[in-house]
């Protein structure tokens, strides 16, 4: 095993351009761990990037949040402004493992990692994030909901980092996250949802529903067209052309399908009840 840490990006850069394979990179090393044990490691090649403080940092400003590619969710947990701004992050951050978890995980490691589960992804995606990739050739941006290719697969280039995420900053009238688990925390998610609703319309993002964390178009089309629905079967009828969850030994796809329909049913017709009363 090699493990290669760079002292600035454009030293890891070059790495990722100049070494065949290149390295896989590592930030917090959370996910790495989980399958430290059983994975090969005769030929295993890393780049850790813990001393590139340079992308640690976050920046908050009136258009937009960043998120570095070091940002953990620990950073947005402790940032009040982000927090007040984006309080769906919070509330994803707060679900990410333990603090342990919390204070050495990356955002940006949860969208490299692509698992159809992972809890920071969804909010960012309704959010309408983007992911900026840089290689030692130049920068890229990539919208997060166009992202994902498969499972465990992206449009990341080897020889990329992920060197941000840009999240823009706008008046929502909607926004609502929540994960189901076997517990309240330190738990893989079943099933979990992130909405927003803002001047761009609907976006519904789920997990553990489809190889990728993923959009759900067909829904989102109702919803900008204001469909109303009276039981969430008509939900999981729209459903049905957007998601395709499996069966593992977390849960079951028919589980995952009534209880991502009933989530979304009764938050929104909570928010008809709460309207109706403002109204009177």
């Amino acid at each position: 095993m090699q493990i290669h840490r760079p002292t600035t990006l454009n030293h890891a850069l070059d790495l990722m351009a100049d070494s065949a394979p290149p390295p896989t990179p590592i930030a917090g090393g959370t996910d790495l761990l989980v399958s430290w044990h059983h994975r090969p490691k005769d030929d295993l090649a890393l780049l850790d990037l813990s001393l590139l403080t340079e992308l640690r940092a976050f920046r908050l400003t009136d258009e937009f949040l960043e998120l570095g590619g070091l940002t953990t969710y620990w950073q947005v947990i402790e940032s009040a402004e982000v927090s007040q701004a984006f309080p769906l992050l919070a509330q994803a951050a707060r679900q990410v493992g333990a603090i342990q978890i919390q204070t050495r995980g990356t955002w940006a490691g949860n969208i490299a990692n692509a698992s159809p589960a992972a809890d920071g992804v969804p909010v960012m995606m309704a959010y309408d994030a983007v992911v900026v990739l840089q290689s030692r050739d130049g920068t890229t941006e990539v919208p997060l909901d166009q992202y994902y290719t498969g499972y465990k697969q992206s449009v990341r280039r080897p020889e990329q980092l992920i060197r941000a995420i840009r999240i823009p900053r706008r008046q929502r009238a909607f926004e609502y996250f929540h994960k189901v688990g076997a517990r309240s925390a330190q738990a893989i998610a079943k099933v979990g949802v992130a909405m927003v609703k803002d001047a761009h319309g609907w976006r519904v993002a789920a997990n553990s529903v489809a190889p990728f964390v993923c959009r759900c178009p067909a829904l989102e089309a109702a919803l900008d067209a204001g469909q109303s629905f009276s039981s969430p079967a008509e939900i999981a009828d729209i459903l049905s052309a957007d998601i395709s969850p499996i069966d593992d030994l977390r849960s079951t796809a028919g589980y995952r399908e009534r209880v991502l329909s009933r989530l979304i049913y009764f938050r929104l017709e909570e928010r008809e009840k709460r309207k109706e009363k403002r109204e009177k």
